[in-house]
């Protein structure tokens, strides 16, 4: 068998390649730019051949079998050339899913998949079972994969995944015993030519491979969703969840269509139930849960889905729902300095994230807000910022499109270049009592490395207030 390629040098593509060396294969790294010290410190411990600072492109694509980084486009010309010699180009979730063994739940949307993969988590370790927490939430599947090997251990019983869009064009095979779709709204269009339909296709490949013996768990509110359940459809037992409808209602809409429904409870709205045909009914009143918010009782009620699929105890999912901390960069709330309450959203990058973080909070707010667009259309928010919002403050390099939908709409608008000098612009507005919200809306990569170094950046700039 010939080496494996790893395009780009990231987390994924390290642990690709380190997956390579567990089962046997061999693989090689080719990276367009410079690998993190870490990661190449890695590579060479391991003895796994690498490159850096630009492609061999003869030797890439004399490549029979690529794994690609989800950083890098379909339509990247090296990609493209690839694909018209027969090679497979795969993502790292694909390549991880030809050797994991055990229960697979993968979880995608547009919002909320990190708090629903973490909490989801959350409910199967508070079980006692073994589970791998992976994938697009930070540590790669394939890594978790090989170090377990390397150390002579299993794989873990229970593999519970992030998975991106970026991520999903790349799977072929990969089938989630338990796939949850908890949303799709306006994201990455930059990356799919402004088609929203084209994103939301690869959204729906999380469920491409499923057979009649995997769950499939759908929001029943969510239109782009349904349109794609009624063409091209899924083969897997769909669950339809609401946090809208009873799950009578539900029944009622659906019939024979759906294997299992989630929503409002019949005997009471302040409950949610979830009705699976191999179970008895799970209820659980909503102001229990740990996570608070309409949006949190969607992800709330999901993670409990792949729980009862599993028929874990009820008691227990209960219990973990209503101690779950959340993660840090989504609604973390960080400090609060002479009445100002601070909160940490930096993981908001796109306008249904921070819709939700706004939806949420009562007013008056400060806003920190910018980075960069990609695509984003601001209509959903005017309201909620006509509303809520005293003031805005832009944090990224080009603002105009921030100042032209909300100018009008706020008392100040400011713009800043640091998270220390928006920290300090607000809490030069805010009064006691005002909340000062960043959640940006846009990616971070103009002025920071990753969604993380920003939410970090705010927070020790708050803390030394």
């Amino acid at each position: 068998m010939k080496a494996v390629t790893i395009l780009g040098g990231g987390e994924s593509g390290v642990g690709s390649a380190l997956l390579a060396r567990a089962v046997g294969r061999d693989a090689w790294v080719s990276d367009a730019g410079a690998l993190k010290p870490a990661l190449r410190s890695e590579l060479e411990a391991a003895g796994i051949p690498f490159e850096e600072g630009g492609h061999d492109e003869a030797r890439v694509l004399a490549s029979e079998l690529v794994v690609k980084s989800p950083g890098i486009p379909e339509s990247a010309p090296l990609v493209v050339a690839l694909k018209e010699r027969g090679a497979e180009v795969i993502s790292e979730i694909e390549w991880a899913s030809r050797f994991a063994e055990g229960h697979v739940i993968g979880i995608t949307g547009s919002n909320g998949k990190t708090t629903t993969t973490a909490l989801t988590a959350h409910v199967l370790s508070g079980e006692g079972l073994d589970v791998a927490c992976v994938g697009n939430i930070g540590r790669s599947w394939a890594r978790d994969l090989a170090e377990r090997r390397a150390a002579g251990q299993p794989d873990a019983t229970h593999h519970v995944v992030e998975v991106s869009s970026f991520q999903l064009d790349g799977c072929t095979t990969f089938r989630p015993d338990t796939g949850i779709l908890l949303n799709i709204t306006p994201d990455h269009l930059d990356r799919y030519g402004y088609d929203l339909g084209r994103y939301a296709d690869a959204k729906w490949r999380l469920t491409q491979a499923q057979t009649a013996n995997d769950v499939f768990v759908l929001n029943a509110e969510d239109e782009l969703s349904l349109e794609r359940w009624a063409a091209p459809g899924t083969q897997a037992r769909v669950v339809a969840v609401s946090t809208e409808q009873s799950v009578d209602a539900l029944r009622e809409r659906w019939g024979d269509r759906v294997w299992g429904v989630a929503g409002l409870a019949s005997s009471s709205p302040n409950e949610f139930e979830i009705n699976l045909p191999h179970t008895n009914p799970f209820t659980m009143t909503i102001h229990e849960l740990a996570l608070q918010g309409k949006h949190n009782l969607h992800n709330s009620m999901a993670a409990s889905v792949a729980g009862r699929v599993l028929e874990l105890r009820k008691d227990g999912i209960r219990d973990s729902l209503s101690r779950f901390d959340g993660i840090e960069h989504r609604m973390e709330s960080v400090s609060t300095v002479n009445g100002i309450h601070f909160i940490n959203d930096s993981k908001a990058t796109n306008v249904n994230s921070t819709w939700f973080a706004l939806d949420s909070l009562t007013g008056p707010i400060v806003w920190i807000a910018g980075g960069v667009d990609k695509g984003n259309d601001y209509t959903s928010l005017l309201h909620l910022v006509e509303g809520k919002v005293d003031h805005l403050i832009c944090l990224g390099k080009d603002n105009a499109k921030l100042h032209a939908a909300f100018a009008d709409r706020v008392t100040s608008v400011s713009d800043v270049a640091t998270a220390a000098a928006a920290v300090e612009r607000a809490y030069d507005l805010a009064m006691p009592g005002m909340t000062v919200l960043l959640s940006p809306a846009c990616a971070s990569f103009d002025l920071f490395g990753s969604y993380e170094e920003r939410g970090r950046a705010f927070k020790a700039a708050v803390r030394a207030l």
